[in-house]
């Protein structure tokens, strides 16, 4: 049974707390394993959370500020010492790979493990694997960032009932469907779209049409709210969100289900994020990201 669910490693912005770690956060997608935002510490969050070396398939980095990227080192190294049978590929700003292939080669260790690098430059397609496609869009941030969208291609749903009427059973349903025909009777007669899963994942950025772009139509968006509403010019200052914006994003973009984190030291009540979320009128599922939580993406809608 193919699982994608998000596992969440950390959630503290800039600084770690004693209940936060600094970001983490590893998307399952039908037997792969994507890795975001590796922040300082992220290999033990994988081992409390167990998440090993050999899920990982991809490291994606949004920018290059630590607490995004500082458990880069310790990841690659236990990549390597593991010895994961599957190559790894990583994608990060094209403008920070210096900063890449420092936090790479900080150490000595033993190479075992093909990580291919393939830097982010544009928005657009990244890759495209099995089960999804991977996309980005650049956010507004002070140093270049990036943010990332996975998207299950649509399928097609078969519809019992017209099946029935028109005689299609057995094996000649699997016929149907790889042929687009069986005895004149097509496809399209007998079922209708599957629209595919959407996932995005928005981190350290102003309100800006990449933002929007990632987030329009998820099933499940994972973005930064760092600041709550009443430091609004702070978080426009340093290149933030706020969880009113983030949760207006949402509510504008038909997310399904909203994911906040990345939260700043400075607030010790979490659940004020999810009041405020609500306030700005998103009504969908909404989580307020905790270390070592795994949050499933939500079923289709029928």
């Amino acid at each position: 049974m193919s699982v994608r669910e998000l596992v969440v490693l950390g959630t503290a912005s800039q600084v770690p707390t004693r209940h936060r770690n600094h970001n983490g956060y590893v998307l399952l997608w039908d037997g792969e394993g994507i890795l975001f935002d590796p922040g300082e510490g992220t290999q033990r969050q994988m081992l409390r959370a167990s998440v090993a070396a050999h899920d990982l398939n991809r490291i994606c980095v949004t920018h290059f500020h630590g607490d995004h990227s500082l458990g880069l080192a310790g990841v690659i190294q236990r990549i390597n010492l593991d010895r994961v049978p599957h190559p790894v590929t990583a994608h990060y700003p094209a403008s920070g790979e210096h900063f890449f292939d420092r936090l790479r080669y900080a150490t000595a260790y033993r190479e075992t493990v093909r990580i291919a690098q393939e830097p982010v430059a544009a928005d657009g397609l990244l890759a495209t694997a099995p089960s999804y496609r991977l996309e980005a869009a650049k956010l507004s941030h002070p140093v270049e960032s990036y943010g990332y969208r996975v998207v299950e291609p649509d399928g097609r749903r078969m519809l019992p009932r017209l099946l029935a009427e028109r005689g299609v059973t057995g094996p000649d349903v699997g016929v149907l469907q790889r042929e687009g025909s069986l005895r004149g009777i097509t496809l399209d007669e007998v079922s209708e779209v599957r629209r595919g899963q959407r996932f995005a994942f928005v981190m350290d950025t102003r309100l800006c049409d990449g933002v929007h772009a990632l987030a329009d139509g998820c099933d499940m968006l994972v973005i930064e709210s760092t600041f709550l509403d009443e430091d609004r010019q702070l978080a426009s200052d340093h290149g933030h969100l706020t969880a009113g914006q983030a949760a207006a994003v949402a509510r504008d973009a038909g997310v399904r289900h909203l994911v906040l984190t990345h939260f700043s030291q400075r607030y010790p009540d979490p659940s004020v994020f999810e009041q405020q979320a609500r306030a700005a009128g998103f009504a969908g599922e909404l989580t307020v990201a905790r270390d070592l939580m795994r949050v499933p993406l939500p079923k289709r809608s029928p």
